[in-house]
């Protein structure tokens, strides 16, 4: 057998023997999988500490009103809701108004008319509603999430004070209605993956810190021990900024999947998935050194097995006499690996609740998922990033806050709160 082919065969081989150990990460995570559901815990009494939810949204008229609603809905007993346009174009704020005039002093809308210097849109948008926060303990939720359980807040509570934790996250259940969102979202949550094991997430000595922006629920003390939404307010990927400075802060932080309590549609176009999830990966990895490394770890790990076995396949089709015993066996160990990669795919699909044909699709996921991190390392050097209608500039650091301005107005219910930040500079600008 050639040298050359030697060397190829034997980095399948390695490759083979990764996912081989894969496969009982995956077993184990299968066995240990413990979801929070409606049932996890005894419903809570009277006593409940205070809880504020915060809810940002940005031209969110097609999802705001479910997502209050639902909020509204729930069975927590000490629970307000502050809701916060963010300088939507559309009915987002309207329909805020029209929520809190029909609920009273259950709701609170507020409305950012600008934003403030030297902030990201979302994290500004938090901390202006958090100036009329009183719970002792702190909800954030994205507008997108829709609750489809009464008991997720006390759920929720109930596993943080058992555990004793500072941090809570619970993960959202992906609610998926097109093709490109089946075949998208459950590779790029692999993705993640490879830096965020939720083992190594909940254990207090390990380093690793991951939170999900849907759900984050919190201590008003550990919010302020890492110094609020103005510690991140220049960050894209929010959530796991502030989970890391709470592991840094030696806080606890805890992560846990959900089953049966709220859902989120992240992205319905292929355009907007792109887009989202090449922000994410460039908020998440940050520098060029972990985008380079995810990079070639999803290429040697997913790519190459499967354009090693087309190559077995076209050699030995090609090869003479004399050569097709070596692709032959070129074919059984680019074979063999492909196959226990599948394996270990169609298991983390089921655990993930991806679509049944997801392991089938898994090459052609990645190839996105390869175009959408090479993207996000193109964000790295240096260009612009533009979400919700704003462009952030990633080269450019965060600039004085400036105290933003605050006009109260009465309404036949309660009241409206009208902020109005100043300056639309540089780093961030409206588009």
């Amino acid at each position: 057998m050639p040298v050359g082919m030697m060397i190829w065969l034997s980095c399948c081989g390695l490759v083979g023997l990764v996912w081989a150990s894969r496969q009982f990460a995956v077993v184990r995570a299968v066995r240990h999988d413990r979801r929070l559901r409606p049932d996890s815990h005894e419903p809570l009494g009277e006593d409940a500490p205070r809880l504020t939810v915060l809810v940002s949204a940005k031209d969110e008229e097609d999802n705001i009103e479910t997502c209050v609603d639902s909020l509204l809905a729930q069975d927590y007993p000490n629970l307000e809701i502050i809701a916060i346009n963010d300088r939507s174009d559309d009915r987002t704020g309207e329909i805020l108004d029209q929520i809190q005039r029909k609920h009273g002093d259950r709701v609170q809308a507020v409305h950012v008319r600008r934003l403030a210097d030297g902030w990201f849109g979302k994290n500004h948008a938090m901390h202006t509603g958090m100036k009329y926060a009183t719970g002792k303990w702190l909800c954030f939720i994205d507008a997108d999430c829709r609750q489809t359980s009464d008991k997720t807040l006390s759920m929720a509570m109930q596993e943080a004070l058992s555990r004793k934790v500072d941090f809570l996250s619970v993960l959202p259940v992906l609610e998926t209605k097109t093709f490109w969102e089946r075949l998208i979202q459950p590779i790029c949550a692999a993705i993640l993956v490879i830096w965020f094991d939720p083992e190594k997430v909940n254990n207090p000595r390990c380093k690793a810190a991951y939170a999900n922006g849907a759900f984050m629920m919190m201590s008003r003390d550990a919010y302020q021990k890492i110094g609020g939404h103005t510690a991140v307010k220049t960050e894209l990927n929010e959530d796991i900024c502030m989970a890391r400075l709470a592991k840094d802060d030696g806080l606890r932080l805890f992560v846990i999947q959900n089953d049966g309590l709220y859902l989120t549609r992240m992205y319905s176009t292929f355009l907007e998935a792109w887009r989202g999830w090449s922000r994410i990966f460039f908020g998440t990895f940050r520098t060029y050194r972990r985008l380079f490394a995810t990079l070639g770890l999803v290429l040697s790990m997913s790519v190459f097995p499967f354009v090693s076995l087309a190559v077995a396949i076209v050699g030995l089709i090609m090869a003479g006499d004399g050569a097709r015993e070596n692709w032959w066996t070129a074919l059984f160990v680019t074979g063999a690996v492909v196959t226990m990669l599948e394996i270990v795919i169609f298991q983390f699909m089921r655990l993930v609740r991806a679509a049944n044909w997801a392991w089938a699709t898994y090459f052609f996921g990645v190839l996105l998922g390869v175009g959408m991190l090479v993207v996000a390392l193109r964000k790295a050097a240096g260009a612009s990033t533009t979400w919700r209608g704003t462009t952030y500039h990633n080269d450019q650091g965060a600039q004085p806050e400036d105290q933003p301005e605050v006009a109260m107005s009465d309404s036949t219910i309660g009241s409206v709160v009208e902020i109005g930040g100043v300056g639309d500079t540089r780093p961030v600008t409206d588009a």
